[in-house]
């Protein structure tokens, strides 16, 4: 490869690399959007509050927590298959209540895809 094609190719590899390193997050940022969820719910040891506790969140099927009450609409959506991961957290974050009709969690969802994305790194550092 000559120096003129490789002025070319190294600007498209950096976009790359970053998207990929801007896709995994930034836990400090996410602890600052998790103030919202704080609230309700706490990540870092397993007590439910008036939420369940998302301490190992990631690998859950939704609606099992011990000891939480849940809506008939979360267990629903469990025994139907809903696991918690990248994917189905973010579309929750979301949107709550589309992603699950019926769930009692009033929270109207996380509307910025960057604080979704940090948010669920935070998490993460708890589901290990």
């Amino acid at each position: 490869m000559r120096w003129r094609d490789l002025a070319v190719v190294m600007p498209v590899i950096c976009l790359f690399a970053s998207g990929a390193v801007a896709q995994e997050g930034d836990p400090a940022a996410g602890e600052t959007v998790f103030k919202k969820c704080a609230v309700c719910h706490i990540a870092d040891t397993d007590k439910n509050k008036v939420g369940p506790s998302l301490n190992h969140l990631f690998g859950r099927t939704a609606g099992t927590h011990p000891n939480f009450a849940y809506s008939p609409a979360m267990q629903a959506a469990g025994k139907a298959g809903l696991v918690w991961d990248d994917a189905t957290l973010r579309d929750y974050l979301h949107d709550p209540k589309l992603k699950v009709k019926g769930t009692k969690m009033t929270f109207v969802g996380v509307k910025d895809d960057t604080d979704i994305t940090n948010l669920i790194a935070y998490l993460k550092q708890f589901s290990n």
